[in-house]
């Protein structure tokens, strides 16, 4: 058995820490957690293609749990809210229609979503792809894609997280990306560039860490194909075909996007980014004297140098953490 395949630290309870739910962990995986974790050849994988769709890590009866959490927060149930508005905030409201819903912070917000994003298994997973001790939240974001013909927010263009993480020092970042139901082309599933994270990127400025969605779509596609072209790459697309219960994770610098829904049904989903126990917030100045910022900022509390702390519990709890650091 592998160092990282060990057994490590699960979270079946919680405690209230000021306004949200810190974390306490007791071990370990069980045997049959431990036999849904990623193989070297997967590992390997990961490592070449910058994505990987794991073995079933939810239950049937824990995705259920998820989308009926989903319906209650849309019908407006929260455990808490956010003590200010972050200036980028991702926040549907009915009062947006029938777009594609994206709300970001749900895991805060919500203790039935929370709980089971949680689940110490999706960060074991994400531990062995990164090759990291310690894995947190970083930000989950509830999605919904309407199955809407021709609703233009369904599509979602080119583009890689790390843009939008220029405050994070790690480059080790990914996202697990859930779906409640199985998630097949025809419902807009997301889709990877096959090693795009291994390109050196060209022609990038300040304008790649705003959102795609304030992003023209050309742009990002011209911005993919010249990426490409400067790494003598292909741009081979892959469609995550996933299963109910199954997770599609991504390298926080491999390029995805995703299609029209044409199934005739919602595509919901959660898009859960995740860090490892290295990772902090960095300086990293843009062009105009200004420097990358990212929601979390306004929120999070100071480490003692005045910085934001991206290891707030309260908002970036630890999933998962390799025994060893527990003296174990």
């Amino acid at each position: 058995m592998s160092a990282m395949s060990e057994p490590g630290l699960r979270a079946p309870q919680s405690r209230t820490r000021g306004t949200a739910t810190a974390i306490e962990f007791e071990p370990a995986l069980t045997a049959e957690e431990q036999a849904l974790l990623p193989s070297d050849d997967d590992v390997r994988h990961y490592a070449e293609h910058g994505w990987y769709l794991s073995k079933k890590v939810f239950t049937d009866d824990e995705v259920d749990a998820l989308a009926a959490a989903a319906q209650r927060y849309y019908d407006g149930e929260r455990d808490r809210r956010l003590p200010v508005r972050p200036p980028k905030l991702a926040y549907w409201e009915p009062s947006s229609g029938p777009v594609q819903r994206h709300n970001d912070y749900v895991h805060h917000e919500h203790d039935g979503l929370g709980a089971i994003l949680r689940k110490p298994l999706v960060g074991a997973v994400a531990a062995r792809l990164a090759q990291a001790d310690e894995i947190r939240v970083f930000q989950s974001t509830l999605i919904y894609k309407p199955p809407i013909s021709g609703e233009p927010s369904n599509i979602v263009p080119w583009h890689f997280d790390k843009h939008y993480w220029a405050s994070s020092s790690s480059e080790k970042m990914l996202t697990a990306f859930i779906p409640f139901h199985d998630c097949g082309e025809e419902m807009g599933t997301i889709t990877m560039v096959d090693g795009s994270h291994r390109w050196k990127e060209i022609g990038a400025d300040d304008t790649v860490v705003r959102h795609f969605a304030d992003r023209d779509r050309s742009q990002l596609e011209e911005m993919l194909a010249e990426n490409a072209a400067y790494n003598g790459a292909e741009i081979r697309k892959i469609p995550m075909v996933i299963p109910k219960g199954h997770v599609s994770f991504h390298h926080c610098r491999t390029y995805h996007g995703s299609g029209p829904n044409v199934s005739g049904r919602p595509r919901q989903a959660i898009s859960l980014h995740l860090q490892d126990g290295d990772n902090a917030w960095r300086e990293y100045p843009l062009s105009d004297g200004t420097l990358a910022a990212y929601n979390h900022d306004v929120l999070v509390r100071r480490t003692h140098e005045g910085r934001p702390d991206y290891a707030d519990p309260d908002y970036c709890p630890v999933i998962w953490r390799h025994r060893a650091q527990q003296g174990g």
